[in-house]
Parts: structure tokens; C-alpha cells; sequence
């Protein structure tokens, strides 16, 4: 971090339920131990009423104040006390840092994105603009259940069936488990998974998710000062401190082991060719059973122009566009792309088809990466089909097309969802939105 910043770190701290839930709040109260250290919480337990519970500590000092939300909201939550609340604590020069400790109906991603973009107003002697300004995020750390993590990302169980969410809330119990893991600067792992070739398979899982953030494996109930201060000091300079990536950045962060370990894989499926939409849809199962997740860009021979982007978290799947690719841009619209997109699409550049292509990462726990890979060259086009999508797209784009309108999967349902993709993980494409 530069040193000339003098804006207010802040500390995100996430976790989805249970003993995770009760890690957070162990750890913001061990940090809030530190001098200077303002800690922050939020219950929404009674948002659909209208009421939010926010508490403030300052050292052995707490208020608390009961909030009435007339929309009754998580982003209403945000921009009428979470974010002005940042901007006037920033203000004190008592307050050297401001801890978050997450309620599970906020997702880091989202908050960290609202820090950033939403704009404060009516703060006297305060000019509009985003909190951003007044705090930086200094880390994200996500607290997880280490005996149940796994399977929990992996299941195909929802947050309304978990009694997490209400019934209007189509978020997956994976989506969350993978999301605030993929999303964090640092793991806090709570209690022991019981078989120790299981925290084996769990410190492998985690080493390929998120390859530089450090593991403090802590006691049931939570880290104390010194264990989570020093976790802090651990985290890498570079990490990505709340950013949020878009779909065109780097799929493999960090530099994550790319050999098995306890039968967990981190694979790369990449082709220079496009999906068969309606041979992909048959074959997208072999991403749910046994495999943790999987993202990437893909390209679907009846959508020529558009990225489309692919997120699967244990039992569900999430796909959406992307933008255009740069070959389908205006010259206005290229000469306005990032310009990192251009030099790494100029490298792989194709004379017929551009900068199109197939990108995924596939992280399996229990499943075969041969037959993952066979199932996915098997939905690609034929060279037969190819030839027909270089002479005549627009004959390929009255092929039968199950990514007609973006959907989840499974599809049974008959519902679609449109799946605006800018990065990572609510319940749009990644799982970086709030339900409201």
C-alpha cells in the first residue's frame, strides 16, 4: 500500500453461517482490542420488518441503534448508514481503523463495490462522492466451518432451504460458501474437519481457490488478537484488497499448484473453436458432481458477438453475457477497451475468427479431469460446422439454442435470468449482487 495514503483502512470480514458466523464476530472483537480499532455490525435479521440493529465499538465502548429502513433492504442498508457511517468515522482522527464484521445477508463482494462506486451525499462540509475517498479496504477475510466448508460448497442445497434466505432468494448455499472464499485476502478456518486426510483435501481445495491468501486453522471458537493481527501482517502486498475483476482478467490468480493433490485438480480446458450450444447444455453436468467450480469465458457458435461467461459453484450454474468480443467492436468502441484486453487478444490473434476462443478453470475434488475435458471437446463444433459458421453465421444462428436467454441451471424451472457479468461472484453472474 502507498504510504502517502492517509485514507482509513478498513477491515472486511465475512462468513456464511453457524461457527463461521460466530468466527466473525470473535475476530472483529479481538481486533477491536487494538487502540484506534472502530468495529461495525449490522443485524438484518429483522430487514424484512424494516429494521436493522447496528452496533459500533470502540475499544470496551458500544452503542447501539435501531434503524428503520422504509424499503427494508440490504442496499438500502449500504447507502443510507453503512457507507455515510464509514465517511464520518474516517473524519475522527481517534479512529485509525474500521473493522466490518458482515452480517451473512451481506456479501463482501457487494460491499466493497458500494465503498468504491456509490456515491455518499449530505454529509455537512463534506463534498459527494464515494467513500472510497475517505477509507481504503485494507483486507477481506473470510471465516469458514472447516468440518463443513466443503461439502457445503459442493452441495446443491439453497439458502431458502437452508433457512438462510426467504423463499424469493434463488441463491445457492455453494454460491456464498465459494464466493466469499474466492473474494478473500484472508481464510480464517474454524475447528478441525475431523479426518485429517479431509483438512488435507481442504488446505488443497483452498491452495487452488485462493493460492495467496494465508490459512490461520484456529480453535471452534474463533481467533484470538494475536492470531488474527498476525494473519493480517501475512497478507501478500499485492492481494487484491477488495478489487473486483472483470471477465476478461486472468482466470488463474496468484499461481495456484497445478498438479493433483488428494485428488484435487485445478484444470484449464481452452479451445479455438466455439460450443455447440445444444451439445454444451448435455454436457454441462460433469460440472457439478465432484467439482468444486468453474469460470471462464466461452464462445457459442450461434452468439458470434458475444463473450459469454460461465460460473458453476457445486450444484448450480450460472451463465451470462459478457460484452462483445473485440472483433465484433466498432472501431469506437476497440479504441475505448482496455487496453491490457488488446495486447493479450493481439497475441493469440486468429486472421478468420479474432480474438474468439474458450477459456475455463475447472476445480475438482472428486472427478475425473479426463472425462470433464472428453465431455467438452465432445460440445465443441465440428470442422464440417466451423466451415459453416465461417461462410454462413447466420444459417448457424438458427441452430437450436439453450443459452437463447441467459438461464440457471438446473432448468427444469423454465425460468431465465438475465446474467450481467462484470467479474467474480449476488445473484447475478457472480454472486456479487444483494437481493433486495
Amino acid at each position: 500500500m502507498i504510504e502517502s495514503d492517509r485514507r482509513t483502512p478498513v477491515v472486511v470480514i465475512a462468513g456464511s453461517s453457524g461457527r463461521a458466523t460466530a468466527g466473525v464476530d470473535r475476530a472483529a472483537d479481538a481486533l477491536r482490542m487494538t487502540p484506534g480499532t472502530v468495529t461495525i455490525r449490522h443485524d438484518l435479521s429483522g430487514l424484512r420488518e424494516g429494521i436493522v440493529h447496528r452496533t459500533v465499538c470502540a475499544g470496551e465502548h458500544e452503542t447501539s441503534a435501531v434503524l428503520e429502513l422504509a424499503h427494508g433492504c440490504v442496499s438500502c442498508t449500504l447507502r443510507m448508514d453503512l457507507l455515510p457511517l464509514l465517511c464520518a468515522l474516517a473524519a475522527r482522527d481517534s479512529v485509525y481503523r474500521i473493522v466490518l464484521a458482515l452480517d451473512p445477508a451481506f456479501e463482501a463482494e457487494a460491499v466493497c463495490q458500494a465503498i468504491e462506486n456509490v456515491v455518499v451525499t449530505g454529509i455537512v462540509g463534506r463534498v459527494d462522492g464515494p467513500a472510497g475517498r475517505d477509507v481504503r479496504l485494507e483486507a477481506v477475510v473470510t471465516c469458514l466451518e472447516a468440518e463443513r466448508w466443503l461439502a457445503d460448497a459442493t452441495g446443491e442445497e439453497t439458502l431458502a432451504e437452508r433457512g438462510l434466505a426467504t423463499a424469493d432468494d434463488e441463491r445457492a448455499v455453494a454460491q456464498l460458501a465459494v464466493g466469499q472464499v474466492d473474494f478473500a485476502d484472508a481464510v480464517v478456518a474454524l475447528g478441525d474437519s475431523g479426518d485429517p486426510l479431509e483438512r488435507l483435501r481442504l488446505g488443497a481445495v483452498l491452495a487452488r481457490l485462493v493460492p495467496e491468501a494465508p490459512i490461520a486453522w484456529v480453535a471452534p471458537d474463533g481467533p484470538g488478537s494475536e492470531e488474527i493481527e498476525t494473519l493480517l501482517t501475512r497478507i501478500p502486498v499485492d492481494s487484491r484488497r477488495g478489487r473486483v475483476f472483470d471477465a476478461h482478467a486472468p482466470l488463474l490468480r496468484g499461481q495456484p499448484p497445478l498438479g493433483a493433490d488428494h485428488a484435487v485438480t485445478l484444470m484449464e480446458f481452452a479451445a479455438s473453436r466455439p460450443f455447440h450450444p445444444v451439445r454444451l447444455h448435455e454436457a454441462l453436468d460433469v460440472l457439478f458432481d465432484g467439482v468444486v467450480t468453474a469460470r471462464g469465458r466461452i464462445w457459442l457458435a450461434t452468439q458470434p458477438d458475444e463473450v459469454v461467461w460461465l460460473e458453476s459453484a457445486g450444484g448450480g450454474l450460472r451463465v451470462g453475457g459478457a460484452g462483445p468480443w473485440l472483433a465484433a467492436m466498432s472501431p469506437a468502441e476497440l479504441e475505448s477497451a482496455d487496453p491490457t484486453r488488446r495486447v493479450m487478444a493481439a497475441l493469440r490473434w486468429d486472421d478468420r475468427f479474432g480474438d474468439r476462443d474458450i477459456s475455463l478453470v475447472i476445480l475438482v475434488h472428486d472427478a475425473d479431469p479426463a472425462e470433464i475435458r472428453q465431455a467438452l471437446h465432445w460440445a465443441l463444433v465440428e470442422d464440417d460446422e466451423l466451415r459453416l459458421l465461417e461462410r454462413a453465421p447466420e444459417l448457424v444462428a438458427q441452430w437450436e439454442d439453450p443459452f437463447g436467454e441467459w438461464h440457471t441451471d438446473p432448468c427444469e424451472t423454465g425460468e431465465s435470468t438475465g446474467l450481467p457479468v462484470e467479474g467474480s461472484a449476488g445473484q447475478s453472474k457472480s454472486p456479487k449482487g444483494e437481493s433486495t
